[in-house]
């Protein structure tokens, strides 16, 4: 084998690495009006082993210049470990204005792999989210969900690809 031959083949393997690191999700959002937040007790639980997420969040070009909406995340993983932040917004500092991206740093339980995302949009503007990364801090890995809809207010809505144990995990809490 000859140089050449071992430079493409770790100029390869190195890109395989690197587009694993970074998973795309690209199929649609869905209402999941069952999803339910863990009782703050659970998740006091499971703040013992507490994580570093970065919350990337592109605000569609479709979107109303700016919104008053209230937002919500939720995201987890397959296991019942969920991060649950009940506000993001905040008007009065520009938050999710039409074609912008904000960035916000998590605390949450540690996970095994970010695998769901849901938004809760409450409000009249209508505010339209394009993308949200996730970026685990800790195990260094990234996952970016494509929403580029809007999305109803007053329902959970986004992705699950955790298979059935979360939808079985988040029926089973109740309700803050």
């Amino acid at each position: 084998m000859g140089l050449t031959s071992a430079i493409i083949i770790f100029s390869l393997s190195l890109n395989l690495f690197i587009t694993s690191l970074a998973e795309p999700v690209n199929p649609h959002p869905q209402e999941f009006p069952s999803f339910k937040i863990q009782k703050p007790q659970d998740l006091k639980q499971a703040f013992a082993r507490a994580c570093s997420y970065m919350v990337r969040i592109t605000t569609s070009c479709s979107s109303p210049r700016y919104t008053r909406d209230y937002v919500s995340i939720s995201f987890g993983d397959a296991y019942g470990n969920q991060v649950y932040v009940p506000r993001l917004d905040d008007p009065s500092s520009g938050t999710f204005e039409r074609c912008s991206t904000d960035t916000f740093k998590v605390q949450g339980p540690c996970g095994y792999g970010v695998c769901y995302v849901y938004l809760y949009r409450s409000g009249y503007d209508g505010w339209i989210p394009d993308s949200v990364t996730i970026s685990d801090l800790n195990y260094r890995k990234t996952i970016t969900f494509y929403y580029r809809v809007p999305i109803p207010a007053g329902v959970w809505y986004g992705f699950n690809h955790c298979g059935g144990y979360v939808t079985a995990a988040a029926n089973a809490t109740e309700v803050i």
